[in-house]
């Protein structure tokens, strides 16, 4: 009968104060990230410190969230510490007493011990999918094979920030006008729910028959006091079971992100963005020495929107059977005609990686102009349909005192 593997819990994490005695007799302080002052005491002692006083300032376990910025900022800090010659498990520590983030610093330390156990730095990295994806750990394995984790690391950090900035386009594109008209359509909620019933109210005291106009604007106030709140569920209903559907169903996700590429202008941004972040991630992976089927696996999971993922799939089917990569993107029908030619030229020069990195630079600014286009549109057009909501309810309220003033 095989024994059950028992797991020791761990101590938290906390961050410890101390003061101790270095070389020469020199009075030493600072910070460290430990579980325990034993630890401590340990970690100082490597350092040939001799602790004096050591206090515990405060917990680390269970705070904050590890985000993209941060793993791209752990890259780039890993990069630097291990060009300048320091050992990976004193750059992980390092690491560790700069990071801020609770949640990262408990991360950077379980890679620590990872590593620390024998494991490499890809090995400890692939145990943590949710923070290191797939791209990340293959380049990193790549790195360590090759001798060079300090390049592919620092690859890796200048990839995420174009992703990031790519990504952070074209949440503007998309929230930017949606947020504006939702604060719109609520203040115009607020006024015909809750002041125009005064109105209202000081009205059926004048005896005499309202403008069309505030006639109007009091029965949209009616419906709006008897049926907001259900409108309010109901959108909000609608909302939550189209993610739950989408998370459970393939093929409503599918037909989300075929509906978003349909869209005027938004739909053309989402195509170049998922295009740009396709050739981005497949030229970091090909330029890193990962063969290109695995490239392509990789950079299908990239894209962010089902369509494209479905279509690089199929471009990865079509180059398995011998098929070269610029006819197999243009059977798919998805990718534009002049990134296909542009890695039709970069595979017959053999160079296939920087022609990728060209296609991504052009789309990427593409996509930048087109949002900054789309904003700059889209600003006179909020300015008016607000002006003729929010103004329109408050002309039509007074109206009638208007009338009255002229009549006296």
């Amino acid at each position: 009968m095989a024994k059950a593997k028992t797991r020791t819990k761990l101590a938290p994490l906390h961050r410890w104060k101390w003061q101790g005695k270095g070389p020469q007799e020199r009075v030493m302080k600072g910070e460290l990230i430990g579980r325990t002052r034993e630890e401590v005491v340990e970690q100082l002692a490597k350092q040939r410190i001799s602790a004096m006083r050591i206090q515990k300032r405060s917990s680390l376990n269970g705070r904050g969230k590890v985000k993209s910025v941060d793993i791209t900022l752990f890259a780039r800090q890993m990069a630097t510490t291990m060009r300048a010659g320091i050992p990976i498990l004193q750059a992980l520590q390092a690491i560790s007493e700069s990071v801020k983030k609770p949640a990262m610093v408990e991360l950077t330390q379980q890679i620590m011990r990872d590593v620390s156990s024998g494991d490499s730095l890809s090995q400890a990295m692939a145990k943590h999918p949710r923070q290191f994806d797939r791209l990340f750990v293959n380049l990193v394995a790549a790195g360590e094979q090759a001798g060079a984790l300090d390049e592919m690391l620092e690859r890796v950090a200048t990839y995420k920030e174009k992703v990031a900035s790519l990504k952070a386009r074209v949440k503007k594109a998309l929230w930017y006008p949606g947020a504006v008209m939702t604060i719109g359509v609520g203040v115009t909620m607020v006024l015909l729910v809750v002041v125009v019933p005064e109105f209202e109210s000081m009205f059926q005291g004048f005896g005499a028959e309202l403008p069309m106009l505030t006639q109007l604007t009091v029965r949209f106030s009616e419906l709006a006091q008897a049926f907001w709140l259900p409108a309010l569920a109901l959108i909000v209903g609608a909302i939550v079971l189209l993610k739950a559907a989408a998370r459970r169903s393939e093929s409503v996700a599918f037909s989300i992100d075929q509906f978003m590429l349909r869209l005027p202008v938004l739909g053309d941004i989402l195509h170049k963005s998922a295009v740009s972040r396709f050739t981005r991630t497949l030229a970091t992976t090909f330029s890193s020495g990962v063969p290109l089927l695995e490239g392509l696996e990789t950079a299908s999971g990239a894209a962010d929107n089902r369509v494209y993922m479905k279509a690089i799939d199929e471009v990865r089917q079509d180059v398995t059977t011998g098929q070269q990569l610029h006819f197999a993107m243009r059977l798919t029908n998805r990718f534009p005609p002049l990134a296909v030619q542009m890695v039709n030229i970069g595979e017959e020069a053999g160079s296939l990686d920087a022609m990728l990195n060209r296609v991504a630079d052009y789309y990427e600014e593409e996509v930048e102009n087109k949002v900054d286009t789309l904003t700059s549109l889209m600003e006179p057009v909020i300015i008016v349909v607000l002006g003729l909501l929010v103004g329109g309810v408050v002309v039509s309220m007074y109206l009638p005192i208007f009338e009255i003033g002229t009549a006296l």
